[in-house]
């Protein structure tokens, strides 16, 4: 089943796996009075329906092969499907407060993973003394627990990072932007996708959806 969302400024994102996407627009295009035209950039493709209805996919591993403004009339992404069909070993990094999950996938399979949690306290409602000393234990568990996820980042991904077309990150943006600052990282994030996938809690099955969701093409529907 496709994941779908809606998008600020109205619309509906959907993750469309590459061996859909061919159908996935068809059926764009008879829901939609046909396709006027199709407009191709190296970050993204964008189809306009006869109603005027748009829909614009992200290209992932970008760029995609064309010139910037390249535009078809009727539909034409044949070379987006060819693009995100393409073999890729990809990185995995997902990490949200007190828990990680890293891996290598390849075909949307993980071949390499380690998976940890570490606890980190809530938020005290408590005042005075017992509120700050909660609140410093609670930053050396954070602070823990990011060390945790940048040593089995830099063991599983940092030793591979040669080997990999690219990096999908998940979870927390603040978390990984503190593992970002980590120099033994920086050859991984370097390789990363500009999207970051929302994901629950890192675990070795959520770490599976990732790698079959790293491969999905995301389109917006307005």
């Amino acid at each position: 089943m496709a994941r779908k969302r809606q998008v600020s400024g109205g619309g509906t994102a959907v993750e469309v796996e590459p061996e859909r996407l061919d159908r996935w627009f068809a059926r764009f295009s008879e829901r939609n009075d046909g396709v006027v035209c199709t407009e191709l950039d190296p970050r993204q493709v964008r189809v306009v329906g006869g109603n005027g209805v748009t829909a614009t996919a992200s290209v992932p591993f970008e760029p995609l092969a064309v010139e910037p403004g390249t535009r078809h009339d009727g539909l034409a992404t044949e070379i987006l499907v060819e693009h995100a069909r393409r073999p890729r070993r990809v990185g995995l990094l997902l990490v949200r407060l007190g828990g990680h999950s890293v891996g290598v996938a390849e075909g949307g399979r993980v071949t390499v993973s380690r998976t940890d949690r570490h606890l980190v306290h809530g938020r005290s409602a408590a005042g005075g003394w017992s509120q700050q000393r909660f609140a410093r234990r609670r930053e050396g568990q954070a602070r823990q627990a990011l060390r945790a996820a940048a040593d089995d980042a830099a063991d599983v991904l940092g030793s591979r990072v040669a080997d990999l077309d690219a990096v999908v990150l998940g979870g927390d943006r603040r978390a990984l932007e503190e593992l970002r600052a980590d120099r033994r990282l920086a050859e991984v994030f370097a390789k990363a996708e500009p999207r970051v996938l929302t994901v629950s809690e890192p675990r070795r099955s959520v770490l599976d959806e990732a790698a079959e969701r790293a491969r999905a093409v995301e389109i917006t529907v307005r």
